[in-house]
């Protein structure tokens, strides 16, 4: 089967960069394109992409799903998203399914890369387009992805820490709500590095079950009255490492990553001093735009280094802003 689809559909899924990528530009694409009925473009035979993640539906990936959407709706192709629970072994088995079902192009997470390197192989051996978002911007070369999507999780973690410093914070408590996942580790370590005090790191059972996650971190904080600064790797878990000093009675700075309306909401009322943005709706629609240019144009993007979608910081001052995108699932 064919794709036929307008240049009005790829302009909306890539705009300037589809464009140079075939060697126009916005004037020519406006002169030439007749109607979106008429000014059609064959992109060969069908193509699917795999978008499979380590993630669950919650509200970081709900909209990193969202945004491959968007982008394999925009170029007329079959866009299939999965998504592995934090189930590194069942993420592995996803992928090479989607090897055997003949996917032209696949983008992976990479929270646990030693237990994806057997599949991913297996990807790169078919010759089939790899790219990696999210996590593992320090490892795609090495596992043979063209490009990594994402926020530099070093950098990231090294500005929580210099914002909670700032804040006045001595001691933190960094709290991470999953095992083996690279980035949270990452985070919490570049924190230590520029933070200037003393850390102390946890992992909990996870956001799943938010009351046990939630007494877990207050357990922590009793433990250690100097404790004076919290940082939670995720948006859940930072909402509710605010309210577990609350219960507390401790007001102290309290930073998180990622974005949800109730992260955002604790932001403007004052229970929480910041929040990271990766924009995780750009990693799964770049991905996708950037293994379809691969596969139909022979395209690379990011000349061998990780095309960066954050950090951005959102606190006090543009969180109003940032509240209605959240709010529409695209942010």
């Amino acid at each position: 089967m064919k794709i036929r689809k307008t240049w009005g559909a790829v302009l909306g899924a890539s705009a300037l960069l589809a464009l140079a990528a075939c060697g126009g530009s916005s004037d020519s694409a406006s002169e030439d394109a007749v109607s979106e009925d008429t000014a059609e473009v064959t992109a060969g035979e069908d193509i699917t992409i795999a978008v499979i993640t380590h993630g669950d539906d919650g509200v970081f990936w709900s909209v990193a799903q969202k945004g491959a959407e968007a982008a394999g709706a925009a170029l007329g192709i079959t866009m299939n998203y999965q998504g592995a629970n934090n189930n590194a072994q069942d993420q592995a088995q996803m992928i090479e399914q989607a090897v055997t079902d003949g996917a032209a192009g696949i983008a992976v997470s990479l929270a646990d890369p030693k237990a994806l390197e057997g599949a991913l192989k297996k990807v790169v051996d078919a010759g089939i387009p790899l790219i990696t978002l999210n996590s593992g911007s320090d490892l795609f070369k090495g596992l043979g992805a063209i490009t990594h999507v994402g926020q530099d999780e070093t950098i990231a973690g090294r500005g929580a820490g210099e914002r909670l410093k700032a804040a006045g914070g001595t001691v933190m408590l960094c709290a991470k709500q999953e095992q083996s996942n690279v980035a949270l580790e990452t985070r919490c370590n570049a924190a230590a590095e520029t933070f200037g005090g003393k850390v102390i790191q946890i992992t909990t059972s996870g956001d799943a079950d938010r009351v046990a996650q939630q007494a877990e971190i207050k357990a922590a904080m009793d433990a250690d009255a100097s404790i004076n600064a919290f940082l939670g790797t995720g948006p859940v878990i930072a909402v509710d490492g605010a309210n577990a000093a609350a219960e507390l009675g401790r007001v102290m700075p309290t930073g998180g990553f990622d974005l949800s309306t109730e992260i955002l909401e604790y932001i403007n009322s004052d229970k929480m001093t910041f929040t990271i943005d990766q924009q995780q709706f750009l990693q799964g629609y770049l991905a996708v735009v950037f293994l379809y240019l691969n596969i139909t144009n022979k395209n690379t993007v990011g000349g061998g280094l990780p095309v960066m979608t954050g950090p951005g910081f959102v606190d006090k001052s543009n969180v109003v802003a940032v509240q209605e995108l959240v709010g529409k699932g695209t942010r």
